[in-house]
């Protein structure tokens, strides 16, 4: 059932299941048959008015399952199922008066009923007495830690008071439960571009178009009016959150000529395993911060199938023959098998360990892609997550030896090509608590130091993703670069 919530944030918003109604799939008529025939038998069967009434919701009539969960109550007043669904009934036909007392009965009956307080939560949020809808709203999620919908509709209660912190701190745990939830990362992204928080913003709506498959035509639509709408990051001033570091100010384009490209990738809308709540968000985090650091051209892309992540790095190698710089940053899914690396592009279909080359990406055609650039060939992975496709991959029976490993594999670029791992070889890394990933914040907070030679800089990303991981999780660089020259993404002043 559908029900519009009128808050700052617009909304649809799912009411929680009807108990029981879900056994009535399909036609509905036989059921209805069958506990009408029970009722004639035994007009005092409290149960068999009970499921004609589901029959009869199930079929949209909604007035004849009203009568019925009224018929149960009369003869059972302690059916906490027919008070709940009763409740359900009324709020659908806009009688909101009646819905909140049936949904009180059900709670009287059954303290612990966790979506009769989520919905008589929304019955109160729609007369507009955001207090009790909130109180309601706590109360589901205290019982039910899990109900996505509770938290998003209480950040959704805060930001009608105006308490935008708590609204954020809700669609958070929204995304936390449910990383898919598409509204709740529109919500959240007008919610900090409310506090002039645009860097945040943007990066929610762009995560809310990597979910595609998930996501409303408004929080589509909205996400792009939004980014749209948006100012654009500012080229005058980078600030560095690290204790007796100043903020950097960095001019357009690079003092020494430097001719410098980047290619981001983050891959978050997987089709065919869970999807990943960051790697979007830290691609235009990064993006963003590189675009800020005088660099020529940042491709930003999002949620690649094959076809197109292989297109991008064939497009990204042509254009680093005229470069100096080439960097290439991909957040998303990455697997190890027989010592290979793949990047896996979101279309993947792993069932068995002889797929991987047909469906994934070497990690040699990222290499491959910037080791034409003059100078510096960066490229960096924060694809070192838990492999999803492991524990369902069929190893096959000719290759007995071909193993799928934790994490990456170790690497050893061509001489002036620089490899980073958010976490070593062998190991996994966090998405951690946040927008972001660890890895992905302590780059972009590292990144505009002025004077932070490249080799330094993931010197610095690593202490501080082993301090936020508590040494769970540690960086690591593969290759190297001339001795004979220092690279800097900001100059020293």
């Amino acid at each position: 059932m559908l029900r519009k919530l009128f808050c700052c944030f617009v909304v649809l918003i799912l009411a929680g299941p009807a108990a029981a109604i879900d056994r009535v799939k399909g036609d509905a008529n036989p059921a209805i048959a069958a506990a009408s025939e029970q009722i004639r038998r035994d007009p005092k069967d409290a149960n068999a008015y009970y499921n004609r009434g589901n029959a009869y919701a199930a079929r949209g009539d909604t007035d004849r399952a009203i009568a019925d969960y009224t018929a149960t109550i009369r003869l059972d007043p302690a059916h906490a199922n027919a008070y709940y669904n009763r409740g359900n009934g009324y709020s659908s036909k806009g009688d909101t008066d009646r819905a909140i007392a049936d949904y009180t009965a059900t709670i009287r009956l059954d303290p612990a009923y966790a979506n009769a307080y989520y919905n008589r939560g929304n019955a109160y949020s729609n007369k507009g007495n955001t207090d009790r809808a909130i109180a309601d709203y706590t109360e589901a999620v205290r019982l039910q830690p899990t109900n996505a919908n509770a938290y998003f509709n209480r950040g959704n209660a805060y930001g009608n008071k105006g308490d935008t912190d708590r609204a954020i701190a809700d669609y958070t745990e929204t995304i936390r439960v449910d990383p898919t939830y598409a509204n709740a990362y529109v919500n959240r992204g007008l919610a900090h571009e409310k506090r002039g928080d645009f860097a945040k913003a943007r990066a929610d709506f762009n995560a809310t178009l990597g979910l595609t498959r998930s996501a409303t035509r408004w929080a589509l639509d909205k996400a792009r009016e939004r980014l749209s709408a948006l100012p654009p990051p500012r080229p005058a001033t980078i600030l560095v959150e690290k204790a007796g570091v100043p903020p950097a100010v960095v001019a357009p384009g690079v003092a020494n000529g430097d001719r410098r490209i980047a290619l981001i990738i983050g891959n978050s809308a997987y089709e065919n395993v869970a999807a990943l709540p960051n790697p979007v968000r830290d691609a235009s985090l990064v993006a963003d911060v590189l675009r800020l650091t005088g660099f020529e051209a940042v491709t930003l892309l999002t949620n690649l199938r094959k076809d197109a992540l292989v297109n991008a790095l064939r497009e990204f190698a042509a254009r680093a023959e005229t470069a100096d710089w080439a960097v290439v940053y991909y957040a998303g899914h990455g697997m190890e098998v027989s010592g290979v690396n793949y990047l896996i592009p979101t279309d993947a279909r792993i069932a068995a360990d002889r797929e991987i080359g047909f469906e994934a990406v070497p990690v040699d055609q990222v290499l491959n892609a910037a080791e034409r650039a003059r100078k510096l060939r960066l490229v960096i992975l924060d694809a070192c997550r838990d492999n999803p496709f492991a524990a369902q991959m069929k190893r096959t029976m000719t290759v007995a030896s071909r193993s799928v490993s934790r994490g990456l594999a170790p690497v050893e670029p061509e001489a002036g090509t620089l490899v980073v791992y958010a976490a070593k070889d062998g190991e996994t890394a966090l998405d951690g608590d946040g927008i972001n990933s660890p890895f992905a914040t302590a780059f972009v907070k590292n990144l505009p130091t002025p004077g932070l030679e490249v080799r330094r800089l993931f010197d610095f990303v690593r202490d501080d993703v082993m301090e936020a991981t508590g040494r769970r999780q540690k960086p690591f660089s593969y290759g190297s670069i001339s001795g004979r020259q220092d690279f800097y993404f900001v100059a020293g002043k």
